[in-house]
């Protein structure tokens, strides 16, 4: 990604984050720990991933969507990356249009690196808050554990907050 397209993003971080927690907030709660008012706090750190992977040089080839689906449909962090997803393309959208001189296959490929960073997080996330559900059925349980191995930060962390709180 052109370092003046991230920095816009960077710039626009207030503007992204507001934008995000409408959206999240529009969305009806599949279970407690899907709050708004609980998910909000993980937001920056959530930002803070993503702008640094899109500084790196390169992502890693992530799963596809169809890999980290939600098979109970009840993981909080389906609602909370939905809402990222929308609110990023949305601002790097509006960051390009800014740069009238971008080509548009630098255009697409910026584009293409942000679905690929959220996407590496996506699955990353879900994976793990999956690994952690006690709906899941043992179907699901192998491809999740497969997944789950080596990320999830924010969604262990979440789920380990939420046994300490006895959701």
């Amino acid at each position: 990604m052109q370092a003046e397209v991230l920095a816009m993003l960077v710039r626009r971080r207030p503007e992204i984050r507001r934008a995000w927690e409408v959206l999240l907030r529009a969305e009806r709660a599949s279970t407690a720990m899907a709050n708004p008012d609980t998910l909000v706090y993980m937001m920056d750190l959530t930002l803070d991933e993503v702008f640094a992977a899109l500084r790196a040089a390169e992502a890693a080839p992530v799963a596809g969507p169809e890999d980290y689906e939600c098979p109970c449909g009840l993981n909080p962090m389906l609602v909370y990356f939905a809402a990222m997803r929308q609110v990023l393309t949305e601002a790097l959208i509006l960051a390009q249009a800014a740069l009238p001189e971008q080509k548009p296959r630098q255009r697409e490929s910026d584009l293409a690196r942000l679905k690929r960073v959220v996407d590496e997080a996506v699955a990353r996330e879900i994976v793990a808050f999956c690994s952690l559900c006690q709906r899941r059925s043992s179907g699901c349980g192998a491809a999740v554990n497969a997944l789950a191995v080596g990320g999830g930060r924010l969604a262990r962390d979440a789920a380990e907050d939420a046994v300490e709180l006895g959701e």
